[in-house]
Parts: structure tokens; sequence; C-alpha cells
């Protein structure tokens, strides 16, 4: 069962819009409370308050970048994982024709159609649970295949090759899954909101001491790091947004296959 956090149940444009919302929240009130100890005030703002904005800034940058690289890595990883289970189903179903019939054309039977519901994914990304739980009785199925073959010829270096093939298969397969399990926590999340409109109604009490405001620059700097926001929280997804790993590899071996079977 794949697990889902809040992010995930909350659509990108959604994400977007209240996080624009959000900062130029944070920059119109950070405005509005220098604006008001300005008046009660009537003092210049000393060079430490200038210092610590930046600093608070600096700080944003820094979890902008340590978030977006964490989400680009899994995006990485996840990708990676996918190139090495095409090959290791490949290499199981050059290696099935070194199990003698019958059960040679049962277990490459077997392995095309787990290709194929594999390669649907990638149309019908809702039946991905589906997909999951018929994956792995096509596993089971095809390590019943496995054991019989050993019990027929248990010291055949070719049977074993074809059992440690499909033992990679189903490896990858759990790897596969577990890592689409893995999202940034949402303790990183909450932290990067907080010194983000931390950070944004500094630059707001700046402009209110300065006196003077763009509103312009404010709507850019709330459009910029939205685009962020959400570009991070689309990496991290893995089978919603615009930013999702290829399937065509896989797409490709499940042709390959269905084409060797004709």
């Amino acid at each position: 069962m794949l697990t889902k956090t809040w992010l995930d149940y909350t659509p990108l444009w959604v994400l977007f819009a209240a996080t624009v919302l959000l900062v130029l929240a944070a920059i119109e009130g950070g405005y509005r409370l220098a604006v008001f100890r300005k008046r009660q005030s009537n003092k210049e703002m000393s060079a430490p308050i200038g210092s610590v904005i930046g600093g608070i800034l600096g700080l944003l940058g820094f979890l902008l970048a340590f978030t977006f690289g964490m989400a680009a890595s899994r995006f990485d990883t996840r990708r990676e994982l996918l190139l090495d289970e095409v090959n290791a189903i490949g290499t199981c179903y050059l290696r099935a024709g070194l199990v003698p019939a019958p059960e040679r054309v049962e277990v490459r039977q077997r392995l095309r159609d787990y290709v194929h519901l594999r390669a649907e994914v990638a149309k019908q990304p809702q039946s991905l649970p589906e997909v999951l739980g018929r994956s792995e009785v096509l596993q089971n199925e095809l390590w019943s295949q496995a054991i019989l073959v050993a019990k027929e010829d248990g010291s055949s270096e070719m049977h074993a090759l074809f059992i440690d093939s499909l033992n990679e298969v189903i490896d990858f397969h759990t790897k596969r899954f577990v890592v689409s399990q893995y999202h940034i926590p949402d303790i990183i999340w909450w932290s990067l909101y907080v010194v983000s409109m931390l950070s944004m109604a500094g630059v707001g009490y700046q402009f209110g001491w300065a006196g003077s405001r763009d509103i312009a620059i404010s709507f850019c700097l709330a459009l910029a790091f939205s685009i962020v926001i959400v570009l991070i929280a689309d990496l991290d997804r893995v089978n919603e947004g615009a930013l999702q790993v290829s399937q065509q590899p896989m797409i490709e071996l499940d042709r390959k296959l269905e084409a060797s079977a004709l």
C-alpha cells in the first residue's frame, strides 16, 4: 500500500496559489509592523536588523537548496532503479531460455505479463496499487516455477543463473516500492515554510522602515519562491505531477518481449 503525506493530497496549483498568498501576506505583515514601529519610535533602522534579515535569507537559501537536493536525489534514485529493473528483467528473460520445456514457455509468458503490467502504469498511474498486487502474484508464480526447475536439477549452473536473475527481478521490485514510500519529511516542510515566512516578513519590514514598497517586486518575489516550492513538491511525488520518471525503458522492453513471442 502506497503511503501519502498531507502534501500529496494537495494539488500543485493549490500549493502554488497558497504559497503566493502566504508570501505576500508575510511581506505585508512585516511592512505594517515596520510602519507602526517607526511611528512609535521615529528612529532610523539600526544596522544589526539588516544583518539579521540577511542571515535569515541566507538560511532560507540553504533550506531551499537542501530540500531541492533531497527531492532531486530521490528522483534520480527512482530513475536508476527503473533502468536496473528493466535490465534485470531482460536478463532474466534471456536466461529463461536455459530452462527446459515446458517451464521455459510458462516462465517467459509470465515475464511478458509482468513487464506488460508495469508498462501499463505509465498510461494509467491510478492503477498502480492493482499493478503492484498483480506483480507480486506473478512473482510468486515465477518463483514456484524456479523451485520446480531447481528440483529437477539443483546442481545445474544454467538453472542457477536463471534463479539468480529472477531473484534480482524481485529485489528491484522491492527496492522501487520502498523508495516510492520515501518523501521529504513533514518537519522539513514546516521548517521551510516557517523560515520562509520569517524571511519574507523581514523583507517587508525593511520596505516599511525605508518608507517605500514596490508591489511588483513583492509579487515577483512571491512568484519566484512559489515556483521553487512547487518544483520541489513535484519532484517529491512518485506518480503525480509534471516531473515524473519516464517509463519509456519499460515500455520498450514490453514491445521487445512481445515481438520475441511472435
